[in-house]
């Protein structure tokens, strides 16, 4: 770490990835866009007015959840601030800029994004010729705002990351996953954001790479600048801005004992997970990138319970065909060496970007109750069919299975059934070797309606997958990015937990295979009440295997079965949170 004489610094947030990184702070600046310039028809005009009212909509609900972090800041900065925030919200309504680029819209039939940099390259001459420092100066305010409308309309990820050195601390606003999968972990060692919250996928994402990050550090941004030595402890949530030589000896040596730990819960490797009493469970990584498959193999997991595919759709405008994404997929697959692979169809909702989706069906594409999941493949069959294609090519290399994100009726299941097999079909009429016989196909139970409905569920499908993170949120109406709300996100809310139950109760009825893979999934404290609601194939982060378990093989399944009983007729999430950590202090 570089030499600084400036005052050791410390802000609170949210640990949303265990770990400890020491560095150098990068602060991520969004930047000036790159953004295209072209002609539009007359019958176009209302759409493209459309997409600069949606980019501003969009760009006054960031600045409204900036506005709401700022007033958690001391008094003056949060008056400061707040008045500056406010400024850049009006900016985004009826103001010169936002009128000015509509009208060059409609009468010269250009692009939004043209006529955005147009009307800020008007209005800056104009602030410029007044000859008043002050006014002058104001034109920063006019740019920041323009180049926040322009990221909105592009859907423009952080500048590219591949040019960082290493040691870097990467502190910036917020983090999306598209930013996010550019990270090299040899040389990202740390994130930390004014934004976001644990359950947000660019916290999973975070996970996923095995980077320490704090999310949701109110007054972070004022408080450190690109070079100031830095330090994150993502399990703390605490963030160390220019430490002094006795913090950073003493981080030094936690994250020694950090990395001792580590190596002894590696010695578990080998061994089985297996209860006291010997109850086997399958533990299984989720997998977000490709460049996560050799820690998925050095923790000795039993298969990929959940293979996100979002990661080939990001960052790019067009969409990956079907032998790209064959490619991918049969690395991945003959890499596992016969252990299963679940595959999951795309679902570019909420935070997970896909540009080109964006552009064709709006802000119903990144919406968590709009187009995602199995409606947007319905939407798009030409992708869902593609993905089909890819996966049963890749199902030749070894054990694969279909899983279809944000399910909610039985008809939903048995149209992508007539697709897989329609798609199947096709190949072998080509030749093509496929998977014989075909894959599994599971749904995804994340929502409530698919939970309550699981019976019936259960006689479509061949296995479920319960995403306990979206499950929540549907159930509880919080959005887990929001970092405002965040504490509330409780996945032992006894409506959350009879909804888990109820699925595995179904599939167990049914004689399906019943997994979790959500975040819970990967945390020990709540190993033994999954088991005890019945479940037996947990997936999570491959980083969180070695202590899940050893959990597994310290806990009596008779036992935990019986604490799930008595947890269940609990009606006060705090009343069933005492109950299970009592009975892993047992452990």
């Amino acid at each position: 770490m570089s030499k600084t004489e400036s005052k050791e610094r410390t802000f609170s947030g949210l640990g949303v990835s265990p770990g400890i990184g020491l560095g150098v702070t990068h602060v991520r600046e969004s930047g000036v866009v790159a953004t295209p310039e072209y002609c539009i028809l007359a019958n176009q005009v209302e759409n493209e007015c459309e997409r600069l009212m949606k980019a501003a909509k969009k760009s006054r609900r960031q600045i409204s959840r900036l506005r709401a972090k700022a007033r958690t800041l001391p008094e003056e900065v949060a008056e400061e601030m707040g008045l500056l925030l406010d400024a850049h919200y009006q900016m985004l309504k009826r103001s010169r800029l936002m009128n000015g680029a509509e009208r060059r819209v409609r009468e010269d039939r250009i692009n939004a994004e043209a006529a955005i940099q147009k009307e800020i390259s008007k209005i800056s001459k104009s602030f410029a010729s007044m000859g008043d420092s002050y006014i002058s100066a104001r034109i920063d305010d006019v740019r920041e705002v323009a180049n926040r409308l322009l990221r909105n309309l592009t859907e423009a990820p952080l500048k590219p990351a591949s040019m960082m050195p290493k040691n870097t601390i990467v502190v910036c606003e917020e983090l999306t996953p598209a930013d996010a999968v550019q990270f090299d972990p040899e040389k990202v060692h740390g994130i930390a954001t004014l934004l976001g919250g644990p359950e947000g996928h660019a916290a999973i994402m975070a996970r996923a790479l095995g980077i320490p990050a704090v999310m949701g550090a109110p007054d972070l941004l004022a408080g450190t600048k690109s070079g100031d030595n830095i330090i994150v402890d993502g399990g703390a949530g605490k963030v160390t801005v220019n430490p002094t030589a006795k913090t950073l000896e003493a981080y030094r040596r936690r994250r020694v004992e950090l990395l001792e730990e580590k190596r002894r819960l590696a010695r578990l490797r080998r061994q089985p997970a297996v209860t006291l009493d010997g109850a086997k469970v399958g533990l299984q990584a989720n997998v977000e990138l490709p460049v996560q498959m050799d820690l998925v193999r050095q923790t000795n997991a039993a298969g990929i319970g959940l293979l996100r595919s979002e990661f080939m759709f990001m960052n790019r405008d067009d969409f990956p065909g079907v032998e790209e994404q064959y490619i991918i997929l049969r690395d991945m697959v003959e890499r596992m060496a016969g252990n299963p692979v679940t595959i999951r169809t795309l679902d570019v909702g909420g935070e997970k970007i896909a540009p080109g989706l964006v552009r064709e069906f709006g802000e119903s594409v990144t919406s968590a109750l709009g187009l995602r999941g199995i409606r947007l493949s319905f939407a798009r069959p030409d992708i869902f069919e593609n993905q089909i294609k890819a996966i049963l090519r890749a199902g030749a290399h070894g054990p694969v299975r279909i899983l279809l994100p944000m399910v909610s009726t039985v008809s939903e299941v048995r149209q992508a059934r007539d697709i897989l097999n329609r798609m199947a079909k096709r190949l072998k009429r080509r030749g093509v070797a496929i998977a014989d016989p075909l894959p599994p196909l599971g749904a995804m139970i994340e929502v409530p309606g698919a939970a309550l409905s699981s019976d019936a569920l259960a006689q479509a499908c061949d296995f479920f997958a319960i995403g306990s993170n979206d499950l929540t949120m549907y159930t509880l109406a919080i959005d887990r990015s929001d970092e405002q709300v965040a504490k509330l996100f409780n996945p032992l809310h006894p409506a959350v937990l009879r909804l888990i139950q109820f699925s595995a109760e179904a599939g167990l009825r049914a004689r399906i295979p019943v997994s979790i893979c959500g975040e819970m999934a990967g945390n020990p404290r709540y190993t033994a009440l999954l088991l005890g609601l019945g479940l037996r194939e947990l997936s999570m982060t491959a980083s969180s295997i070695p202590k899940v378990k050893q959990r597994v093989r310290s806990m009596d399944l008779v036992a935990a079965e019986h604490r799930a009983r008595v947890i269940m007729d609990q009606m006060d999430a705090g009343r069933i949170a005492m109950l299970l950590d009592d009975f892993n202090a047992l452990a």
